[in-house]
């Protein structure tokens, strides 16, 4: 069983004596979608006289695909010319989590639609199922919308970059003096869209509001709390106070952005982020002081729920899902919101008891921003440090809940922010191997020895390699 390597494992796999010799064990291979698996089971049976793939629904027969493809590698040469023999193998599989996801954001540093392709092909390699797309921030709006052509004609670019790692508290920046930008028109982003899907992946939206909207208030001062002041795209990291003002006329911005986002995605999920929103200028204004007050809030931090809900309505409207980030839990969110959990494993809890079905993504297991060597030879990172064996020792569930609040963990996700990441090389440097050990745990594979993995994993670094995209290289 050693020379197959199938990534991740699948949870049963035999392997019987003898070999199916056959000249193509691809084209021969029979597939059926059947009634009598559940729609995410699969089942592989390589047999002397054949091999047939059934599942329980189109999606399953993708899966299934993907793991025959890998264990048809495993094939060796035979005496007769053309033909090969095939290990005599069964597999019965089935992901353990619904939600089994990666985040791109492509708001810090522009990702040309032909990488964004070939990561999802990545992804599908790995059978997972959502790209979540980070598409707006303060240092770039990226999704054209009619309606308001300066969100990505003055919000898609900005003039310059901060140099060099941003330290907590700078003040003072080294710039690199180079404009960078970009932005998907709508048929870009139906062509992923449809290029997911094919694949049996959910392409989920991330509009961030009402923080990290510098980019788009740069575009239109009045979506501000200082309408007077003409701010530039964000050109270094951290967290800007500048966020949206709390006006009806910026509510209805908002919905008019999030229906044209809707009528490109189809995905049932759309994420709104909700994190990292300073209510600093909220305080200060005028205008969101005496709406606080018709509303009988206490401070002017509560204002972030009051807006989220506003602006959600549209989702409702369509029969999508809002997904949040977890401090979304704290701003008196919609009952039925999706909780990301990052800020760490205990806000996935929170979020749990709360009521909200909740995807696992915490930062001290799943950030590929974080460095995973010694930084004196690393790429820049933002900080921390989380090794490919820390990610595949990575639990997704807490043992301390229930078993009824263990079910309203719905799934994972990794997560690739790229303040630090230029382009594509740098992405896939960051983010492989990493993804496939933490594709092993969104997918449930038995947890074995570290180095049982690293034995499949090895060659699995071809199947990356014909994909196009880069990985950082096993340690020795």
């Amino acid at each position: 069983m050693s020379d197959i390597a199938i990534v991740p494992a699948p949870r049963e796999l035999t392997v019987d004596e003898g070999r199916w010799i056959t000249a193509d064990p691809l084209g021969e291979a029979v597939r059926d979608v059947v009634e009598n698996l559940e729609p995410n089971e699969y089942r592989i049976d390589v047999g002397l006289d054949g091999a047939r793939l059934t599942a329980g629904s189109e999606d399953a027969l993708r899966h299934a695909e993907t793991t025959y493809a890998q264990l048809i590698e495993a094939a060796e040469p035979t005496d007769e010319f053309g033909k090969v023999a095939v290990p005599l193998a069964r597999i019965a599989d089935a992901p353990r989590f619904a939600w089994r996801g990666m985040m791109l954001d492509v708001a810090r540093h522009f990702m040309p639609k032909d990488f964004v392709l070939k990561v999802i092909d990545v992804l599908a390699l790995h059978r997972l199922n959502v790209l979540h797309f980070h598409l707006t921030d303060d240092q770039g709006w990226r999704v054209e919308i009619e309606a308001y052509p300066r969100l990505t004609e003055v919000g898609a670019w900005r003039a310059e970059t901060m140099v060099g790692k941003m330290t907590r508290g700078q003040k003072e920046f080294e710039y690199d003096g180079q404009r960078h930008g970009g932005f998907y028109t709508k048929d870009d982003l139906r062509e992923i869209v449809a290029y997911a899907a094919d694949r049996g992946i959910t392409v989920v939206p991330e509009i961030d509001l009402p923080g990290h909207m510098q980019a788009a208030i740069a575009a239109y001062p009045e979506l501000g709390n200082h309408p007077d002041q003409q701010l530039t795209v964000r050109q270094y990291w951290g967290i800007s106070e500048d966020v949206l003002n709390v006006n009806d006329a910026t509510v209805e911005f908002v919905k008019t952005v999030l229906r044209e986002v809707l009528d490109i995605f189809p995905s049932p999920y759309v994420h709104l982020g909700g994190d990292e929103c300073p209510s600093v200028q909220w305080g200060e204004s005028e205008a969101a002081q005496k709406r606080q007050a018709e509303l009988g809030l206490d401070e002017p931090g509560q204002l972030q729920g009051w807006f989220t809900a506003q602006v959600a309505e549209v989702l409702a409207e369509q029969g999508r899902r809002l997904v949040g980030w977890d401090e979304m839990v704290d701003t008196d969110c919609p009952d039925d919101a999706v909780i990301m959990a990052w800020r760490s494993a205990e806000r996935g809890e929170i979020a749990v008891k709360a009521g909200h079905e909740t995807v696992m993504a915490p930062c001290e297991s799943v950030y590929f921003d974080y460095y995973q060597g010694d930084p004196a030879t690393e790429p820049l990172a933002i900080g921390n440090f989380i090794p490919l064996e820390k990610v595949y020792d990575f639990e997704v569930v807490p043992e301390s809940l229930t078993d009824d609040e263990k079910r309203l963990i719905v799934g994972t996700q990794c997560q690739i922010w790229t303040e630090y990441m230029e382009g594509p090389e740098q992405v896939g440097y960051m983010l492989l191997p990493r993804l496939s050990a933490f594709a092993e745990r969104a997918w449930g594979s038995e947890k074995v020895s570290y180095d049982e993995f690293l034995g499949r994993l090895r060659p699995h670094l071809a199947r990356i390699e014909r994909i196009g995209v880069n990985y950082r290289p096993l340690d020795s």
